[in-house]
């Protein structure tokens, strides 16, 4: 039997772990930290559930998809409910409920600007067709050539490709509210509405179309769910068991060596952080160079708090977004000139609202985001500086005072990705989607250097998110199988 060690257990690892078990391969992950999960892990203290990670539920259907693969289904593992409304959006003089339903949503773009209904569902109609064409024909290509992205839907939409969100947007709307609420998901896909192509209006059908959901005790369990399915086809587990070195001899790879012992494998693959995957070989063994990294474009990292109040709060929905500020000021102080932002948007995450399970009774589990460029220097003034600015627009826009009822807060920031996941820059989503960073032109799942080494994740194919994660893992070991073969 054939082994394969897989470094890491996030969403890409502990796929990719399932899919190999089951195709008759020995499997064993090695994970740094003491449990698994990658970045969606877990905090409980006092009584209080934070997911640290991943917070969004979207496209059921690859999760669905997931686990039919071995059999099961997500009700065999957890509970799903969804959310109504999905979030809820605040400007400065308004706030934007998204329902869960197009006929809701649809009133409520209505409600702002006249026509926009009709307009809105044209505009998902799209978004549905070019969400059947991603997600059962080009994300499930390795990213191998550039000839994976033809076929013949996506020859009838190649304008897709050269035009972007922002301009198809803008083109069918025009009330600055209804432009932020639809080229917010993209912002998942961690590029500038402006510099992502208009194909991935498909996010606005993730959205619009299949909803937002949530598992009850949070997202973890799609972790532990997936854990249970690696132990249950046979796939050894090892945490606290950082990964020192890839070992490699006449240009082919022969295991890993964590905790000064050497473990070998007939393959390896990296779910782990692409760079710092790199970084574990010898350089005339790696595929690209510093400067290759310095220059791709990256997905935002986060200043993240996560905090118990004593008390329920009002005006809150299970997931908030604060517009309040100008969003393209902000994208800017992301991407174009990296810097603290000086009048962030953020993002309120209160789980508890909808799952009593995430916090005591009668009191309230909040995270909150701020996204940030990359690389930025991180201290403790600073947190604390972007906490203050965080607590006293939430105090005004949800009009209720909640710093005197917090019990505790911790953060997480830049320093702490780069020490708990070994994140290039600290960045929180891998590598944003633009048009030169698409498909073949990320960074591939096969080494070209070191014969039978992989890499998985949000770095490689098909790119950032939880169910992105999940197809990578997929196609790593697809590949894999394939390989074996010859």
């Amino acid at each position: 039997m054939e082994k394969v060690i897989i470094i890491g257990s996030g969403f890409s690892s502990l796929s990719a772990a399932c899919y190999l078990a089951k195709a008759g391969y020995e499997v064993e992950i090695f994970e740094k930290n003491s449990t698994v999960g990658g970045r969606a892990r877990q905090l409980v203290k006092d009584g209080f559930t934070f997911d640290i990670g991943p917070s969004w539920y979207w496209m059921p259907d690859i999760f669905d998809k997931f686990f039919n693969d071995f059999g099961k289904k997500t009700s065999d593992y957890y509970h799903l409910d969804k959310l109504n409304p999905a979030y809820k959006i605040f400007f400065e003089d308004d706030m934007v409920t998204i329902g869960d339903c197009m006929d809701k949503i649809c009133e409520e773009f209505e409600r702002l600007e006249s026509g926009s209904g009709a307009h809105l569902k044209r505009f998902i109609g799209q978004a549905q067709e070019n969400y059947d064409i991603a997600i059962n024909k080009v994300v499930l290509r390795p990213g191998l050539s550039p000839l994976e992205l033809v076929t013949k839907e996506t020859v009838l939409r190649v304008d897709q490709f050269f035009k972007t969100i922002s301009q198809e947007v803008r083109k069918r709307f025009k009330n600055p509210k209804l432009i932020s609420t639809l080229e917010f998901p993209v912002l998942f896909l961690g590029a500038k509405p402006n510099n992502t192509p208009s194909f991935y209006s498909f996010m606005n059908f993730a959205d619009f179309g299949l909803g937002t959901w949530h598992p009850r005790g949070g997202m973890y369990e799609i972790i532990k769910a997936m854990k249970n399915l690696a132990e249950e086809l046979g796939v050894k587990i090892h945490v606290d068991s950082p990964v020192t070195k890839i070992i490699v001899a006449d240009k082919e790879v022969l295991g890993i060596r964590s905790q000064s012992k050497n473990h070998l494998a007939d393959y390896v693959v990296s779910g782990a952080d692409y760079h710092h995957s790199e970084t574990l070989l010898d350089e005339k063994d790696r595929q690209y160079s510093e400067e290759y990294w310095e220059k791709k474009t990256y997905a935002p990292s986060s200043l993240l708090f996560y905090i118990g109040f004593d008390k329920k709060l009002e005006n809150i929905e299970h997931h908030n977004l604060f517009f309040d500020t100008d969003f393209e000021k902000h994208a800017q102080e992301i991407y174009d000139e990296p810097q603290w932002p000086s009048k962030p948007l953020f993002y309120a995450n209160f789980p508890s609202v909808t799952d009593a399970s995430m916090a005591p009774k009668r009191q309230e589990t909040g995270f909150f985001l701020v996204p940030i460029a990359p690389g930025l220097e991180d201290t403790p003034q600073l947190r604390e500086q972007y906490f203050d600015v965080v607590m006293d627009r939430f105090e005004k826009r949800t009009q209720q005072l909640v710093k005197e009822s917090i019990i505790f807060k911790e953060s997480f920031c830049v320093n702490d990705f780069v020490e708990q996941y070994n994140s290039y820059k600290g960045n929180a989503y891998g590598l944003a989607n633009t048009l030169r960073q698409t498909a073949f032109l990320r960074p591939n799942l096969k080494s070209s250097k070191v014969k039978n080494l992989f890499f998985t994740g949000q770095l490689t194919v098909p790119g950032p998110g939880v169910p992105p994660s999940l197809i990578s893992g997929k196609l790593v070991s697809d590949l894999i199988t394939k390989d074996s073969k010859r």
